[in-house]
């Protein structure tokens, strides 16, 4: 690398790293996208193969396999993990010099970018490893529960964060209540059961809201939820790891206090980026990170404690967002649906299939769930999750913890086809034999 007397010039870096090769996300070239037609809405782009056919083109596909499991994690289009390899060379070039001179005003950016995409403030805004620490921070963390206090959560909810949620009853002496959820449930449903278990359990402090069930895709009204919870004097944590990218939404919809995010699962960065809302004026409920200070309650970055983090995933953060919002929120979401719609609505005519997650459309995500009807046992879906690998070629997860028993989660992508779901349901049909 070129000295200048003592010194490095960022310019000079940026030069000296080559074509594509940036040190920050303020100075990368603009990401590369596929833009909707002018004056199409959602509904109709959806159903728009020709264009989608070219967001496929964004994104390198694996062969020898239909997956339909793209809830574990997202795929990047092919011009954010250009920038990832960048940022990883750059990174890997510069090593300390640049992480404690410029990294911090380098994320710094990245968490601004996250705050206008969501519509809150940077400082309500922490970006960590995942949603599950951020959530599981907000729930050791939370210090307002006593023996007289009840806590709720539900069988739809991340099986770790159900854990946990008992897990802060158990050490407090408090009540954990588990509520569970039918198998296919509309919006007035779930806010009818949420109501009820108010009532039922006046004593109520804390409950964990899951916007999206990673299990079966149902969607939970949670800012109907919150504001009934408002009412009452509730908290409520709010778990938005699927949601973001899957459902086009911003936080001040939510109405919620606090929330964790996923940007590497439907916003398509690199993995290991997650985010932590908490909105301003609510720290005061959430001790800081053990080993953290924060006595005027005023810094929700001590909240968590990720330590050295993936220097290159969280600069590729703007690249993400901005291939995202090109594609469009509502874009993406439309076409979700669409997609899940293919199989499901052929599904919902087979006497040999049950399908799980929303009974009305808004109740509904791109992600869903199926068993073979009366075979929910862990065994048998995980039988059935081998059968549609082996025998078709349709790659799937088996999901265990909703309490009418486990199921087989589909989850197609934007880049997933009609004709891979056309399989689908050909193997569903088949399933019968």
């Amino acid at each position: 690398m070129k000295k200048t007397g003592a010194t490095f010039s960022r310019r000079q870096m940026l030069g000296l790293l080559g074509a594509g090769v940036a040190a920050s996300p303020r100075l990368l070239a603009q990401t590369s996208s596929p833009m909707p037609p002018a004056n199409t809405d959602a509904s109709r782009l959806a159903r728009d193969e020709a264009f989608w056919k070219e967001v496929g083109s964004y994104y390198d596909r694996a062969e020898g396999i239909i997956n339909l499991e793209h809830g574990y994690w997202g795929k990047m289009a092919r011009p954010v993990q250009e920038q990832y390899l960048a940022a990883t060379q750059m990174v890997n070039k510069q090593l300390s010099y640049y992480a404690r001179r410029d990294y911090g005003r380098d994320a710094a950016e990245s968490v601004r970018r996250v705050a206008r995409a969501l519509d809150v403030e940077p400082e309500e805004i922490v970006l960590t490893r995942n949603a599950t620490e951020s959530i599981h921070n907000l729930i050791r963390q939370y210090q307002r529960i006593t023996a007289d206090d009840a806590l709720l959560y539900a069988d739809i909810d991340y099986p770790s964060f159900q854990q946990t949620m008992q897990w802060l009853a158990d050490s407090a002496g408090a009540t954990g209540v588990m509520l569970k959820l039918p198998p296919r449930a509309s919006q007035q449903n779930i806010l009818d059961l949420y109501r009820s278990a108010f009532d039922e359990h006046p004593n109520l402090k804390l409950i964990l809201l899951t916007h999206v069930s990673n299990q079966h895709g149902l969607v939970v009204p949670v800012a109907a939820i919150t504001q009934e919870a408002r009412r009452r004097g509730i908290d409520v944590i709010c778990d938005s790891a699927q949601s973001w990218g899957l459902l086009d939404f911003t936080l001040p919809e939510l109405g919620v206090d606090w929330a964790g995010f996923n940007l590497h699962k439907w916003i398509g960065s690199p993995v290991g980026v997650g985010a932590l809302y908490m909105r301003r004026g609510t720290l005061e409920k959430i001790s800081p990170y053990p080993g953290e200070r924060d006595p005027d309650n005023t810094r929700a970055a001590t909240r968590v404690h990720t330590a050295t983090s993936n220097f290159a995933a969280i600069l590729a953060v703007p690249a993400a967002l901005d291939f995202h919002e090109a594609l469009g929120g509502a874009n993406k979401e439309a076409r979700l649906r669409y997609l899940r719609g293919l199989w499901t609505q052929e599904a919902d005519t087979m006497p040999h299939i049950e399908v799980l997650g929303g009974a009305d459309e808004d109740s509904w995500t791109g992600m869903a769930s199926f068993r073979l009807r009366d075979q929910s046992s862990a065994a048998e879906v995980n039988a059935l999750q081998k059968r549609l690998e082996q025998e078709f070629g349709i790659f799937t997860v088996a999901r265990y913890e909703l309490g009418s028993g486990a199921c087989i989660r589909v989850t197609p992508q934007v880049f997933t086809t009609p004709d891979e779901l056309a399989q689908l349901v050909s193997a569903l049909k088949r399933l019968q034999a």
